[in-house]
């Protein structure tokens, strides 16, 4: 029986497992220069598989002002069908997706459990609205720029406000995406009305998952990671989207975070949703960075 523990079992599963093949760690070819592509590294060298436990300096945007706001989120309109990356993403999303399709119409059913599991998920529907999503990321915006002290005459750009400034150009780019394509799909939820493909909520908590990866490190980021799953396994109890919606709608927002964050220059980790027996699961991969993807 497939249930909300299972999905979250299915996460941490696919996030414990380190990329090793034959006894190998290879280094994937989505963000790797290119001399590094298909190179790989003994299991013995422990370094290889070390995780930080603080996030690398991102290197601030010379400005965050709102005209540098309206022109750098323009530009990752631009970059969004330019990266690799991207497709990479989205195609693993849709097979998954097509995957997770024949599950459509019992998955719901199997989330839906007593009283206490739904107070247990009535949150979701809060934390995953574009609306608290973007609410948050405007208030770590202004708050970095005013509130957070700075010295006069630089720049109000701090690590607060770069973080704000990043959410929102992601939920900005992951939520046009999204009802661009659920105005062209027109896909009746399951209680009938329109437009359930993809989901929104998952897109919104994928694409803050994805930022707050790149800006806190890997580790620190774990607790997003758990909250985007459980958004989106909240849409499916509340019945609102099919599992096919979410496992889309989680590509979704995963490639418009990597599109704001990915020319930060940092190499960790990116997410990438997979099918499992009875759901889905987001696994994690290492990569080498290169800003050009």
């Amino acid at each position: 029986m497939w249930g909300p523990g299972r999905v979250v079992a299915a996460l941490v599963w696919a996030l414990a497992v380190p990329g090793i093949v034959n006894g190998e760690v290879r280094t994937t070819g989505l963000f790797a220069p290119t001399g590094l592509v298909g190179q790989t590294s003994p299991t013995q060298a422990p370094e290889a598989l070390q995780v930080p436990d603080k996030a690398q300096a991102l290197p601030p945007p010379p400005a965050t002002g709102f005209n540098a706001f309206v022109k750098t989120t323009g530009a990752d309109f631009v970059a969004f069908p330019r990266r690799t990356s991207t497709w990479v993403i989205l195609g693993v999303g849709a097979a998954s997706a097509l995957i997770a399709r024949p599950a459509d119409d019992t998955a719901n059913a199997h989330v839906v459990g007593s009283p206490a599991v739904g107070r247990f998920f009535a949150p979701g529907k809060w934390i995953g609205s574009v609306w608290v999503q973007a609410g948050a990321s405007i208030g770590l915006y202004l708050g970095g720029r005013y509130l957070v002290p700075h010295v006069d005459g630089q720049p109000r750009t701090n690590k607060v406000s770069h973080l704000g400034y990043d959410l929102l150009r992601a939920q900005i780019v992951s939520q046009v995406f999204v009802h661009s394509i659920k105005r062209s799909v027109r896909r009746d939820r399951p209680t009938g009305e329109c437009c359930a493909f993809p989901s929104g909520h998952a897109a919104t908590a994928f694409a803050a998952a994805s930022v707050l990866e790149r800006h806190l490190g890997y580790r620190a980021a774990w607790p997003t990671l758990l909250v985007a799953t459980y958004v989106g396994v909240s849409r499916l109890h509340d019945n609102r989207h099919f599992l096919s919606d979410i496992v889309f709608g989680s590509a979704v927002g995963m490639a418009s975070g990597w599109t704001v964050v990915g020319r930060h220059g940092r190499s960790e980790y990116t997410l990438m949703p997979m099918p499992v027996r009875g759901g889905m699961a987001i696994a994690l991969t290492r990569i080498a960075g290169d800003s050009r993807n």
